[in-house]
């Protein structure tokens, strides 16, 4: 079986209060919609997850999903680092998505 190329996004939600939510999607602007209006059922909005402060593409689903399971392990600080190597200032990155 071969690997199909497509788009694929790991991207890390914020809270107002700092909690982080991983996540992966193909269709990155969609999905921040979805976090931003509420309509991701469970941990994200729990935590009022709306701020898009990190997100990386990868062609593989395969890859995107490692990827995703990788930081998901990673202590809290590690991926502050992450975020900081794009975001320094925690930005709300999406606007740039759709600019």
């Amino acid at each position: 079986m071969s690997k199909r190329e497509y788009n694929f996004y790991v991207y890390i939600m914020a809270s107002v209060s700092g909690t982080l939510y991983i996540g992966m999607t193909n269709d990155l602007i969609r999905r921040v919609v979805e976090h931003k209006e509420g309509k991701i059922e469970g941990f994200s909005k729990k935590y009022s997850c709306k701020k898009l402060v990190y997100y990386e593409h990868h062609k593989y689903v395969y890859n995107a999903i490692e990827r995703e399971k990788e930081i998901k392990k990673w202590k809290r600080e590690k991926k502050q680092d992450l975020i900081k190597t794009i975001n320094p200032h925690w930005n709300d990155l999406y606007r740039g998505l759709v600019e």
